[in-house]
C-alpha cells in the first residue's frame, strides 16, 4: 500500500512538473534586431515583409515595433493600433492580450510612446515585463524587433540582447556611412554579435554588390570582422503602390521583383542558420535581464 501511495504521489508530482519541463526543453525564440544608421531606408517595410515571408514558410513570428515615436507597422498593415506596452501595467493585461494578429497569422506588437518607458521602469515592473516576455517567447520561433533609426542608450540594451542584427542600408553614401557608424557603435559594446547586411532600393544588382563590397571592406579593415551579405532589394514601384494601399508588398504583389527578392533573402537567412553552428542560441531573455539590471 505504501509503495502504491508513493508511486501515486510521484505520478502527480511529475504531472505538475511536466508543463514547466516541456517549456524549458522547447527551443527558445531567436531574437533579431533590424536596424539602420538613418531613417528613410525602408527598414520597417523590410521588417514587415521579411516577417511575413518567414511566417508563410511555416515559422511562428512575432514582429515587435520598437520605432519609438515613428512606429508605423500598423500603418503599413492598414490597421488601427489598439494596445501599447503600457496596457501591460495600466490595464493589467498580459503580453498575449497586447499581441495583435496580422495577415498570414503574423503576430505583432504595435509601437508607441509607451515602449520607451520600459527602460525606465523600476525593478519590479521590469521583472514583470521580462517574465511576460519570456513566457511569450516560447510560442515563437522568431521575435523580430524593428528598431528606430539611430541608437539610443535605451535601445542599445535591447539590441545587445538579440542573437543577431540585420543591418539595412541603401546605395547612397550617407546611408552607407550611417550604417557603418551604427555597426561600429554596436561593435564597441559587443564584438561577437553577428551582423548581416541587406541593401535596399538598389537601382541595379551591380550597385547592390558594390555597396555590399564597400561596407564589407571597411568593416574588415577597421573592425576586423566579417559582414555577411544576405541580399538586396530592388528599387521597385510596387513597394510604393503597396504602401499607398497599406498592404505588404509580398501579399499584394507576390510576383514582383521585390517580393521575389525578399523570399530569396529569407531563404539565404534560413540556409545560413541550417549550415552554420549557432552559439548561445538560448540567451536572449537572460542577456536582457542582465542588461536591464
Amino acid at each position: 500500500m505504501n509503495d502504491q501511495a508513493r508511486a501515486l504521489r510521484e505520478q502527480v508530482k511529475n504531472s505538475k512538473r511536466q508543463p514547466e519541463e516541456e517549456i524549458t526543453k522547447k527551443k527558445e525564440t531567436r531574437a533579431i534586431a533590424v536596424m539602420s544608421g538613418k531613417g528613410g531606408v525602408g527598414k520597417s517595410n523590410f521588417s514587415l515583409n521579411f516577417s511575413l515571408t518567414l511566417q508563410k514558410k511555416g515559422y511562428k513570428v512575432l514582429l515587435f515595433d520598437m520605432d519609438i515615436g515613428m512606429a508605423n507597422i500598423d500603418i503599413l498593415l492598414g490597421v488601427t493600433q489598439r494596445f501599447s506596452i503600457l496596457h501591460l501595467f495600466e490595464r493589467n493585461l498580459s503580453l498575449e492580450e497586447i499581441v495583435q494578429e496580422g495577415p498570414e497569422g503574423l503576430s505583432y506588437i504595435a509601437g508607441g510612446s509607451g515602449l520607451k518607458d520600459i527602460f525606465h521602469f523600476d525593478e519590479q515592473k521590469r521583472n514583470h515585463f521580462l517574465s511576460h516576455l519570456q513566457r511569450l517567447s516560447y510560442q515563437y520561433d522568431y521575435i523580430i524587433f524593428d528598431m528606430g533609426a539611430g541608437i539610443t542608450s535605451e535601445s542599445l540594451q535591447l539590441i545587445l540582447a538579440c542573437n543577431e542584427i540585420i543591418l539595412i542600408s541603401t546605395c547612397e553614401p550617407t546611408a552607407m556611412t550611417d550604417a557603418y557608424s551604427a555597426m561600429k557603435f554596436i561593435h564597441n559594446h559587443d564584438q561577437n554579435i553577428p551582423f548581416q547586411l541587406v541593401v535596399n532600393r538598389a537601382v541595379s544588382p551591380k550597385h547592390a554588390i558594390n555597396t555590399a563590397l564597400r561596407l564589407q571592406s571597411v568593416t574588415k579593415q577597421f573592425l576586423n570582422r566579417n559582414l555577411s551579405h544576405l541580399g538586396s532589394l530592388p528599387d521597385d514601384k510596387y513597394v510604393t503602390l503597396a504602401v499607398m494601399e497599406q498592404s505588404p508588398f509580398v501579399l499584394r504583389f507576390p510576383n514582383s521583383h521585390v517580393s521575389r527578392a525578399v523570399r530569396e533573402i529569407a531563404a539565404n537567412y534560413l540556409h545560413g542558420r541550417d549550415t552554420t553552428a549557432i552559439k548561445n542560441t538560448n540567451t536572449f531573455i537572460h542577456k536582457l535581464r542582465r542588461l536591464f539590471g
